[in-house]
């Protein structure tokens, strides 16, 4: 047997009441949804894909002593009643003990919760909630199709920290039509509630959403390159204002224990198991990913079979592509010796471009500069083989 101390679980609540254009996420509203992929069959569902996945990694011989991270994410799990958020929960924990300080995720809309509903979610064992924000001004929730009233969000704040959870704010700026004094509206909006995290993502039209059709149509122009940048310094300057600090390129943090640990299983390579339709998960370079659509995950589950729709090894030099993407977006950064031999002169011309901090690289990390942060798809370009 091969012990895995460190696993995180992700738990993908695949429903939305409405699908949003900017959205390419793996979700249904109902009217997509056929038989046996109902919402409220869900935690069975998902149950049993728990009880198999088990029972499939003990037969390839892997133990797990602990679950250090759960994220309920979607979708909008809160879509589903508190109560089967606690049971998905409670039978993982019957499966594999969950830490002490488990830091345990629900992702929530500020219209799919309730004050009962998030007492509920923190006695259940839920600790943090990501409340999708997105933006404090109206005519921006209507581009991206959000349903809330902005004015909604600080009482939601207050009913999560009411009962006792972390809090996150999620935002996306560079939406059509959204100007910098927009964003700076939304920042200081979800910074007047005083969290403790805050997530701000650009936006990126992607794949076949109704947004990138507008695109295609010519009713919105592409976000500009300059426009993001200044958007993202704005967001910078605001948070450190406001004393939070950053941690990944788009994430910020009070302190260091207000970092979202689940996020940082990813980002550095980290095992976790996928449950639900389309969820990946990872074991030790062996990647895998369920089927789809809730009906046929559905189907699957019913015969006695792992959803799954494909698994793929992930070679060496794959995996050294990945930790360098990863690792070097956040802010502890990356071992240089990591970085192969031949791309090594690449880390002091990111320093002179002022990429990469001066100091840290001397100590033997490569870690961001703001300016870096703004630019590192490109400084990462120059590091992998």
């Amino acid at each position: 047997m091969t012990a895995v101390k460190d696993l995180s679980a992700y738990i993908h609540v695949p429903f939305c009441a409405v699908r949003c254009g900017y959205c390419d996420f793996n979700t249904y509203t109902n009217a997509e949804l056929g038989g046996g992929g109902s919402q409220a069959e869900y935690s069975d569902n998902a149950m049993a894909e728990m009880d198999l996945t088990l029972a499939a990694d003990r037969a390839a011989g892997y133990e797990y002593e602990e679950i250090s991270t759960v994220f309920f994410g979607g979708g909008t799990p809160t879509l589903l009643p508190a109560d089967d958020l606690v049971r998905m929960l409670d039978h993982l924990r019957s499966l594999i003990p969950l830490a002490d300080d488990a830091e345990v995720t629900t992702e929530a809309n500020p219209d799919s919760v309730t004050r009962a509903s998030l007492s509920r979610l923190a006695d259940g064992g839920i600790t943090r909630v990501s409340i999708g924000m997105q933006s404090a001004v109206p005519s921006v929730l209507a581009t991206l199709d959000r349903t809330h009233d902005p004015e909604r969000v600080p009482q939601v704040v207050q009913w999560a920290k009411d009962a006792g959870l972390q809090v996150s704010l999620d935002l996306i700026y560079g939406t059509p039509g959204e100007t910098v004094a927009d964003v700076e509206t939304s920042v200081r909006a979800a910074l007047a509630c005083e969290v403790d995290h805050l997530s701000a993502y650009s936006l990126i039209i992607e794949g076949n959403t109704a947004m990138a059709r507008q695109l295609r149509r010519g009713e919105i122009e592409a976000p500009d390159p300059d426009d993001m940048a200044d958007k993202y310094e704005l967001v910078d300057d605001l948070t450190r204002e406001a004393r939070l600090t950053w941690y990944e390129v788009s994430n910020f943090a009070r302190t260091p224990e207000h970092r979202s640990r689940h996020n940082l299983a990813y980002w550095k390579g980290g095992d976790w198991w996928g449950i639900g339709p389309g969820a990946h998960r990872h074991r030790d370079g062996l990647r895998s990913w369920n089927v789809k659509h809730p009906s046929r995950y559905a189907r699957m589950l019913a015969s006695g079979e792992l959803p799954v729709a494909d698994r793929e090894q992930v070679a060496a030099e794959d995996r050294l592509v990945e930790r360098i993407m990863l690792e070097l977006r956040i802010a502890d950064g990356l071992a240089v010796d990591v970085v192969p031999e031949q791309n090594r002169s690449m880390l002091e011309v990111h320093r002179d471009r002022g990429h990469l901090d001066p100091d840290a690289l001397a100590a033997g990390r490569a870690v961001l500069t703001r300016e870096g942060r703004l630019l590192a798809d490109a400084v990462i370009r120059d590091l992998v083989p």
